[in-house]
């Protein structure tokens, strides 16, 4: 039998996002409550100035460009303070957010303007080459591409948001109701292993339900003080706001609960040890490099970092070996979190007491979900066994942009979502994920998950970073794990200091999961935004050292 959520179930009002937080009577905090705040200008918004600035941005969205109900805005920014206005006014006015990696070329960008139909594109001065450029391509008049942030355009020919929300004669104009259940409020793109990346849509009650879902999970138990909350809490925010886990974990949970908000347009180990000293943060969502380098790197000694309560996980998997070391360096607890694009995205999240008790966990599943793990022919496998993740909620997306075969693949008849990530549940209810169903590396019928492999690695004093793949041996005609390693300062990168880690890990696995394909030391491990190793440039580089030993025979 499918798991059902520990969780009591939660009322989720049928309103849009507008609605669940702008309109609401329950609401905790004063409107004169500081919500963004950036640490490097001291530039700021309240929750009354983030509504304002939303609303005059919508009317002139429809005064100027004639907005209509399920037009789309495409982003194109780092993390920006202006960013949750701008994605609400353009909610207000009835259109669709989707937001673009701000390291996309000029291709990556213009094909997901393209795919997704944008009718606008807003960016910041330092990315307008290639906005402007990305837009040519597409079609999308030069008039429709907008700045915002603390850059302006000196010549005048690229106008700043702000010159969109003060068109005169605007009062006419109401905001745009939408139909929670099947408009879509935001198209985010998730990177596949293989093309081009998909489009997700993600309608207003998935973002309602998610983050109210989340609330729950996050309430917390008291002796902990709960989870973040409004009455002093600071969350440091760096994770990017066009990835799912940062918009609907950061930006909309940030403005429901009333917590303040330090943002940061990208992660920099110094900038965020630097910020959390001086700005007395309590609270961070991260992702595992992150754990890794607070636990390891040097220059975290120069910093008081006692302010943090506790930091949350998601993005990819996490392992006990990491947990363990930053608590050891810094008394700072990790608690561990899991999602997706196409689930809004927060399914599990650990109880905040429960973090060093069930430590590997990704936590128990949020209210008003059922999950369960399945087989490779698609049977329930029992407590206990592993196998992939199905789950079904009110969070899970509507399908795939102009996919309608791949939305066939990855939603059931009966609305379960396929994960593709592997792992198992325990009999109280915790839930575990040890990979994706297609970076499992098969040894001789065995299942090898590269992330354990990988956490026991990244406790090696001599071992900085780390990823690890399969490869195929054609004499054993299996595929064998290798590791990509970046070493500690001061280790050589011969034989020697290979053999030395190899043994030591062989030690401590399973025959099967043993360093059979030897180990490779690198300069760093290719990796996305969100903090997901991108194994697929693992793999480019295996096959083309396999070319070269095979050039040399």
């Amino acid at each position: 039998m499918p798991s059902e959520s520990t969780y009591p179930p939660i009322d989720i009002p049928d309103t849009d996002i507008w609605g669940l937080l702008f309109e609401r009577k329950n609401k905790e905090y004063p409107d004169d409550k500081v919500i963004y705040f950036d640490p490097y200008t001291s530039r700021s918004y309240t929750f009354a100035q983030v509504k304002s600035t939303a609303i005059d941005f919508g009317k002139g969205l429809k005064a100027l460009w004639d907005w209509q109900k399920g037009d789309v805005l495409a982003l194109f920014t780092p993390n920006c303070i202006d960013t949750p206005a701008i994605t609400w006014g353009c909610h207000w006015a009835g259109g669709i957010l989707s937001p673009a990696n701000p390291g996309y070329t000029v291709d990556e960008l213009a094909f997901q303007l393209k795919d997704s139909g944008a009718k606008a594109l807003v960016t910041q001065m330092p990315f307008i080459k290639v906005a402007m450029e990305a837009a040519k391509r597409v079609g999308i008049p030069e008039n429709r591409v907008i700045v915002m942030g603390d850059g302006r355009d000196s010549s005048g020919a690229v106008k700043h948001f702000t010159s969109i929300r003060n068109i005169s004669g605007t009062q006419r104009y109401r905001r745009t109701k939408m139909k929670s259940n099947e408009d879509l409020a935001f198209l985010v793109y998730s990177s596949g292993t293989t093309g081009h990346p998909k489009g997700v849509m993600l309608t207003h009650r998935n973002i309602v339900a998610n983050v109210l879902m989340l609330r729950a999970g996050e309430s917390g138990n008291l002796k902990w003080n709960g989870g973040p909350n409004n009455e002093g809490d600071k969350v440091l925010a760096f994770l990017p706001f066009f990835h799912i886990y940062g918009l609907t974990c950061l930006i909309h949970q940030s403005l429901y609960t009333g917590l303040q908000l330090v943002v940061m347009p990208k992660f920099d180990i110094e900038e965020f040890c630097k910020i959390v000293q001086n700005h007395k943060i309590t609270f961070s969502y991260v992702v595992p490099p992150v754990i890794l380098l607070l636990s390891k790197h040097p220059i975290v000694e120069k910093y008081d970092l006692s302010s943090i309560r506790m930091v949350n996980s998601g993005a990819a998997p996490l392992t006990k070996e990491l947990v363990e070391a930053l608590y050891s360096r810094l008394r700072i607890p990790v608690k561990q979190g899991y999602g997706l694009s196409e689930t809004s995205p927060t399914t599990h999240t650990q109880p905040w007491e429960d973090w060093n008790r069930t430590i590997g966990a990704v936590g128990r599943l949020l209210p008003n979900q059922t999950a369960k793990y399945m087989s490779a022919d698609e049977k329930e496998v029992p407590a206990g066994e592993t196998g992939e993740l199905w789950i079904k909620g009110p969070n899970v997306f509507k399908g795939y942009l102009n996919n309608p075969e791949m939305t066939a693949h990855a939603l059931t008849a009966d609305g379960y979502f396929k994960t593709g990530d592997v792992g198992h549940q325990d009999k109280e209810g915790n839930f575990y994920i040890t990979d994706r169903v297609k970076e499992l590396i098969k040894y001789k019928g065995f299942q090898v998950p590269p992330a354990e492999l990988e956490g026991i690695l990244a406790s090696h004093p001599h071992v900085n970073d780390v990823a690890v793949i399969g490869v195929y041996n054609k004499d054993q005609a299996t595929e064998v794990p290798r590791a990509y390693i970046v070493p500690a300062n001061g280790l050589g990168k011969g034989e020697k200091e290979a053999r030395e880690i190899i043994e030591w890990m062989n030690a401590k696995v399973a025959g099967h999961k043993k360093l059979r394909g030897g180990i490779r030391f690198v300069e760093e491990i290719p990796k996305s935004v969100s903090g997901k190793i991108l194994r697929r440039v693992l793999k480019v580089m295996a096959e083309k050292e396999g070319e070269e030993v095979r050039a040399k025979l």
